[in-house]
């Protein structure tokens, strides 16, 4: 999931705040750590979430938070975090797809080595689907 965050800088460090995380922010003396630690503070409060048996967040669109003055002079980047591996263990499944499917996903993978394996893809797609960013 792709989550908006507003980063903030001062004299010697950047403040990293995730608006569509409620208490979820971090920090670092360059830019990089601070992506790096907030990507880290995502996860984190994620998994907190999850043990407490609460709802993943869902990530909004940086277009929902334009607006609000609280983010006003704010720098705007997205941290990609893969929730599924913080939803709980893996549980395998059977699935029956068509073969021209299972040859497009098993392509799609191959061009795409950040989903890892066809069911890291069809795992990250549902979660997408079901909690993430696209809304239908």
């Amino acid at each position: 999931m792709l989550y908006p965050v507003a980063i903030d800088k001062s004299d010697s460090s950047f403040g990293v705040r995730v608006p569509d995380t409620t208490g979820c922010f971090s920090g670092g003396d360059s830019y990089q750590d601070a992506i790096e630690s907030v990507r880290e503070a995502i996860e984190a409060h994620i998994e907190l979430l999850v043990e407490d048996g609460e709802a993943v967040p869902e990530a909004t669109s940086v277009e929902n938070w334009l607006a609000d003055p609280d983010y006003a002079g704010v720098v705007w980047a997205l941290v990609d975090v893969d929730v599924t591996r913080l939803m709980g263990k893996a549980e395998k499944i059977s699935v029956t797809l068509p073969s021209l499917l299972i040859r497009r996903i098993n392509q799609f993978v191959a061009a795409h080595p950040e989903y890892g394996s066809r069911s890291g893809f069809l795992s990250r797609v549902a979660a997408d689907k079901v909690i993430g960013r696209e809304k239908h």
